[in-house]
Formats: C-alpha cells, sequence, structure tokens
C-alpha cells in the first residue's frame, strides 16, 4: 500500500531536531530503550535553525508485506555516516543494509556499529528510529519512468567498477526500507552545516563521554594465558623500560571459565587478585578486564539471570536480557561490588556482536526471542550499548570515570566511554574507521596487534597514536612486539638481535601521545559539552570542498591537527591541504593550503600539519597519570592572532565537573600583546604548567 506523506507533520523536538512519524512504528526502538537525555541547554545554544531542511510533502511511503519503505528527492549531496563503514567514505550511489556483524568483508554495510543515521552535505541529518537490519539506497537506483542513463549509450567498460558506476547515473532518491515494520519515526537534525547536524545528533544523544584522563595514555593488554607473576612482570618490565603505559588489560585466562564467563578469579593462574592490584596501581596502571555477556552456569549470577534471558545460548551460557532492570541490577552490582570496588578500572566487552562469514555461527539467532519481547535482530542491534550502559552505570554510582572496549554499538552511543575495536586487521580499512566515527558518535581504535615486518609495526603504532585509543593488543603474543614481532619467535622467548633500536622507535610513538595528551583530553571535553566529534573526517569541517569528499585517509584531531597516517610501502603519500595556511608539524614549515601536495616521511615520521591561527600545547612526556601529574606545557603558536587554545583542567577522574568543578586554562597570543596565560572556573587543583611559548610565523 502505497500512501503520500503529506498528512504527516514535522514536530519540533528540541531546537533544529524535527519528528516526524510515517505510519506505525514498532514499540521497541533505539529511542525507547535510550537511558541518557538530551543536552537541552547545549542544543538551545547552537545557531538557531528556524525551518525543518527537508519538505516532506516530497516523500513517498510504502507499506509492503516486506516491510516499511521511504523515498526522499536528493539534490547533488555527498553523503557520511551509517555507523562504523570501514569499506567506504562517502555513501552517495550505495546500498548500505545496517547489520551487526564483525566480519564485514565487503561494502554492504555490515558493521560492529551500524547506525541508522546518515548526513547530507547540505547541512541535514537524517535518523530512522529502528532495531531492524534498515537498507538505505543512497541515490542508488533510479526508479521505472524516470530519466536514467539510456543503455544504448553506455560505452564499453574497461573496469567493473567503470561498469557499474554508470549503471544507475542521475539517481537522486534516498530510500530507506526497514524489514517488518509497518512504519517509522524518523528525525531531521538540521544543522545549518553538517558539522552542527553532527553535533546536535551528540548532544540529542546525551553529549560526546569524558573519558578518565588516564584512558587517553596508551594500553597494552597483556597474553591470554598470563599469570597473576606474568603480569606483574610485564608491568614492571614496561617501566623499567620507560614505555609509557596507563593500562594493562587482563585476557580471558583471569577467569575461571571465560567462554562462556564465571566473573571468577582463576586460583590457578591469579592466587591473589588484590595483591597483583594493589602492586599494579602503585606502579601506575589501570587495570582493564576483559569479558563478555553470556553467563556460565558455575557464575554466581546465573540462576538470578535465568528467568530473564533469552532463548538460546551461547558457550553453554545465558544471554541476559539487558533491556530488563531486573538484569542490569543483578548484572551491574555484581561487576561492582566484586570487580569495581576492588580496583577495576575498566572492562573490555567482547563478542557482543555477530557474524555471519566465518565457519560456525556462534551468537545467538535473529529468530530468537527475549522476555522482553525482543527478537533476535531488535537485540543484536541493543545489546552491545545496553551493555555497555550496565557497567558504566555502575562506575558513575561511584563518581568514578572509565575508559574501556566493546565490540558492538548502535544509535545514541556518544556518551558512552567505550572504543570500538574489530577482528580484522586491515591498516587502511582501520584508518578509513577514524575517519568515519565522528559521523555517528562513535569512537574506534585501530588497535595494533602484531606486524609483519618493522615497518608495518611502526606505521600501524603512528595510526594508533593519534587515535580515540592508543592500543597494543597483544593478547597472543608473550612479549612485546618491539622486541619479535614474528609471533612464533616471540611466544618462545626468542628477540630480534638489535631489538633496542626498535623499542626506541615505539617509545618515541608513544611520548608523541603522550605530549598530545591534554590537546586530546581538551578535545573530548569540547565533546561533552558541545557534542563535537574529537576526530572528524575533512568532509565534516569543510563540506562544501568536493575533494575533501573522497579523502578516507586523512583526518583532524580537534580543529588545528591534521593526520595523514603512512602505510607499509610507502616513501611518499598525497596530502591535501584545505583552503588556508598549514605548517608541517616536525619542521615548522608553511604550505598554502587548498591543493594537494606529496609529501616524503621517513620509517619515523608521520605527517603531521598544524592549521594556522592554532596553538598547540605539547606537553612533556610522562609515562603514566596519576592522580598528582602535573603537565608541563610548551605552547607553539603557528601563525598571527591565533585564537586562544582552552585547556580543561580538573580531577580527570570523578564526574565532579558536571558540578562545575573545573577549569579553562586559556592560552593566548598575540603579534601585539605575546602570550597570555588564564585560569579560570572553580577547580582548586592544578593540572597544567605553561613552561615556555615558542612562535612560528
Amino acid at each position: 500500500m502505497r500512501y503520500s506523506s503529506k498528512t504527516a507533520t514535522a514536530k519540533t523536538v528540541l531546537p533544529g531536531i524535527w519528528k516526524v512519524r510515517l505510519g506505525r512504528p514498532e514499540a521497541a526502538t533505539p529511542i525507547s530503550l535510550k537511558q541518557i537525555p538530551a543536552d537541552k541547554a547545549a542544543l538551545i545554544a547552537l545557531p538557531a535553525v528556524a525551518d525543518c531542511p527537508l519538505l516532506l510533502a516530497d516523500w513517498r511511503c510504502t507499506v509492503t508485506a516486506a516491510g516499511f519503505r521511504v523515498e526522499i528527492p536528493v539534490g547533488d549531496d555527498a553523503f557520511f555516516g551509517l555507523g562504523l563503514q570501514l569499506k567506504s567514505h562517502n555513501q552517495k550511489g550505495k546500498k548500505k543494509t545496517l547489520r551487526v556483524n564483525s566480519d564485514p568483508v565487503s561494502d554492504t554495510g555490515d558493521s560492529h556499529a551500524p547506525v541508522p543515521f546518515l548526513l547530507s552535505t547540505q547541512g541535514w541529518g537524517l535518523y530512522a528510529d529502528t532495531l531492524r537490519y534498515a537498507s538505505f539506497y543512497v541515490a542508488s537506483h533510479v526508479p521505472g519512468g524516470e530519466k536514467g542513463v539510456a543503455h544504448h549509450s553506455m560505452e564499453t567498460a574497461t573496469s567493473t567498477d567503470e561498469l557499474y558506476g554508470k549503471a544507475n547515473a542521475g539517481a537522486n532518491r534516498l530510500v530507506l526500507f526497514i524489514p517488518a515494520a509497518k512504519g517509522v519515526d524518523l528525525y531531521v537534525f538540521a544543522g545549518p552545516t553538517l558539522k552542527q547536524a553532527v553535533q546536535r545528533y551528540n548532544l540529542f544523544s546525551g553529549g560526546g563521554c569524558l573519558p578518565a584522563i588516564w584512558g587517553l595514555g596508551v594500553w597494552y593488554r597483556a597474553l591470554g594465558g598470563f599469570t597473576q607473576e606474568d603480569t606483574i612482570r610485564l608491568a614492571a618490565h614496561l617501566r623499567e623500560h620507560h614505555m609509557p603505559c596507563d593500562v594493562l588489560g587482563l585476557e580471558p585466562g583471569w577467569q575461571t571459565k571465560a567462554y562462556s564467563c564465571s566473573y571468577l578469579w582463576s586460583p590457578e593462574r591469579f592466587p591473589q587478585p588484590q595483591v597483583m592490584l594493589d602492586r599494579l596501581i602503585e606502579l601506575g596502571f589501570n587495570v582493564n578486564l576483559w569479558e563478555h555477556a553470556f553467563v556460565h552456569p558455575s557464575s554466581p549470577i546465573h540462576r538470578d539471570l535465568e528467568p530473564y534471558s533469552g532463548d538460546y545460548q551461547i558457550w553453554g551460557g545465558l544471554v541476559p536480557d539487558f533491556t530488563i532492570p531486573a538484569v542490569r541490577d543483578t548484572f551491574g552490582d555484581y561487576h561492582g561490588r566484586e570487580l569495581i570496588d576492588k580496583g577495576i578500572s575498566g572492562f573490555k566487552l567482547d563478542e557482543c556482536d555477530n557474524s555471519d562469514f566465518i565457519s560456525y555461527p556462534w551468537s545467538f539467532p535473529e529468530h530468537s526471542q527475549f522476555p522482553s519481547g525482543l527478537d533476535g535482530e531488535q537485540m543484536h542491534s541493543a545489546f552491545g550499548l545496553l551493555y555497555q550502559g550496565c557497567l558504566y552505570a555502575e562506575y558513575r554510582k561511584r563518581n568514578r570515570r572509565t575508559y574501556g572496549e566493546a565490540r558492538n554499538s548502535h544509535a545514541f552511543a556518544a556518551p558512552y566511554p567505550f572504543v570500538l575495536y574489530s577482528d580484522l586487521y586491515d591498516h587502511r580499512d582501520f584508518v578509513r574507521g577514524v575517519v568515519n566515527m565522528g559521523f555517528s558518535g562513535l569512537l574506534w581504535s585501530p588497535e595494533v596487534r602484531h606486524a609483519v615486518s618493522e615497518e608495518d609495526l611502526i606505521r600501524r603504532l603512528q595510526s594508533v597514536a593519534l587515535s580515540p585509543q592508543a592500543l597494543v593488543n597483544a593478547w597472543y603474543i608473550r612479549n612485546p612486539p618491539w622486541m619479535q614481532f614474528d609471533t612464533e619467535k616471540n611466544n618462545r622467548n626468542e628477540f630480534m638481535p638489535g631489538h633496542e633500536k626498535l623499542e626506541s622507535a615505539c617509545r618515541d610513538i608513544f611520548q608523541l601521545r603522550m605530549r598530545l595528551l591534554p590537546f586530546i583530553y581538551a578535545e573530548f571535553a569540547r565533546y561533552r559539552f558541545e557534542g563535537l566529534p574529537p576526530f572528524r573526517s575533512l568532509a565534516m569541517e569543510w563540506p562544501d570542498d568536493i575533494n575533501t569528499h573522497k579523502i578516507d585517509d586523512q583526518y583532524l584531531i580537534g580543529d588545528a591537527l591534521l593526520v595523514a597516517p603512512m602505510f607499509s610501502g610507502q616513501k611518499e603519500r598525497p596530502v591535501y591541504l584545505p583552503a588556508g595556511d598549514w605548517y608541517c608539524f616536525h619542521t615548522r614549515k608553511k604550505y598554502r593550503g587548498g591543493e594537494t601536495r606529496t609529501v616524503a616521511a621517513d620509517l619515523h615520521t608521520i605527517p603531521l600539519f598544524v592549521r594556522a591561527g592554532h596553538i598547540l600545547p605539547l606537553a612533556e612526556p610522562v609515562e603514566c597519570v596519576r592522580p598528582d601529574t602535573v603537565f608541563k606545557i610548551s605552547a607553539v603558536t603557528f601563525g598571527e592572532n591565533c585564537q586562544a587554545c582552552r585547556l580543561f583542567e580538573d580531577d580527570g577522574i570523578s564526574f565532579d565537573y558536571e558540578r562545575e568543578q573545573y577549569n579553562i586554562v586559556s592560552l593566548m597570543w598575540s603579534q601585539d600583546e605575546g602570550p597570555r596565560v588564564t585560569r579560570t572556573g572553580h577547580y582548586s587543583g592544578r593540572r597544567y604548567e605553561i613552561v615556555s611559548w615558542e612562535h612560528v610565523s
């Protein structure tokens, strides 16, 4: 049945956000499960938008036996978003089915975090409130009766890309199809710029997350079978070799049962866990524990969760229905009492996604049922974020911030301090994830697990050091990869001759991360209060520059720093510098923007460029961030009449900043007045000391 949407109305939800109800939406949706309220005050502070930017009268809706379809005319836009897309950047001309999948082998929409939120360079975003595996046809097909590309006009193609790329030229409709549904609530987020549409979405989500400051340091995950003694030995080794590291992660072996999980310390491998935790904390480490949410029969919480779990088990364990308050209370209270209160700083939430591209189906099926009424398809979309929310709530109860990892997320994830990761390992895909994540309120780590060469290790570490989470995931190698990157030799304790040189190069990379930590922390504070992603695509910043629409291997950190990662085999690479002046971070050489340059970089250099008119605060590197750490800052000004650099100063570990217990430390420089520093706010401590200034003209 087709009907017109002319009778539908766009209802203002919050400033710059409209809701359009079409047909009869399903009851269970991301918004119905949303637990963090919108940041209304921050939304009001954004530039006003008077009218909904999409004309409802032009929409067409159809109810079919298979589901619900919406057709919306679009112009010559570029389109971005749809969650953590690892295979493409600009989504125009593509069909994406947003299915939870840990193994996205092709560019079809499968994702660890499929988010039904699409953004246009015309300055609007469209969110579909559904937990279904929705398909977005983004100007990809030409309907019958409309003018497309006539078959006789096609010249002989010389490649499949050329052939298929021309097939639907002229398509000018966005089509959304939601299986099983009879309607949907659509939300329009207006800019007026693309970046401000993203901000509105993140603030509607509740604002971005502000991790504990130690979470922005360097992470190291140890071998899965490590013991208590192994763990302490590794921690001591890292400190003795002065390798910056804030977080040590323990993999499945810490538990008595891990597939499924008991959440109990193994008495054989960890006979005195509290002694170990106290020692690690003394050395300046925060401890993160691996787990998944499938509950083993031996777990103390199994009996209480059994009535509230799905009708299929995984690895012999329950699949708890986190939509039910009793489940969140039982699961969360146990973790809080037995793990968080005893010193655990965070969790790695593994296997909370799904996979269709491996030889055995390890997760619950889409046809499964849960006590709340959700089916398996809906639960796969919701499961990761509900799991995050359950544990995040325990840290909030204790006025402690955390930073963790998760392998699945969905809509409105911005407030949750969890970083996505993947078992896949293509370096270019990993960098593309950093470029794309900011469109959908997500965080992503291009984690380093192993390397095939010294060059591969260094290039991967450079990328991860300039990402939301600087993670070395050595869960299947006994020793750090800079001692031996060959897995088999590493596990036999056979180290490379002269590996100390490689270790020194890796230490330099980690120290770069620590130099930038106050700057990155300040950008996360902007994410929290303004909804502005700390890492973002060039297209988000310069949507009117069509050159940025295809750049999926460069990104910004904040407003000031442009990152252009290098990949194995490259001695040089093209770098596009948008309009304006730019400075090489390493040489301080000035470049004119608006063009692509070929940039050479030796093995130990990653191309970094600073935008003119900005001040970059660089800290003296520390090996870890302790509660009393004071960063010594060298401020570098690039160009004339620089805008103020605002550092966020608080205790770095609590939510007291929500009660205005923070300072803004403003670094200012002008040609007439020179450097100035002001500190305003209500935090009595000191986190930053400005020790020097450098001016680059």
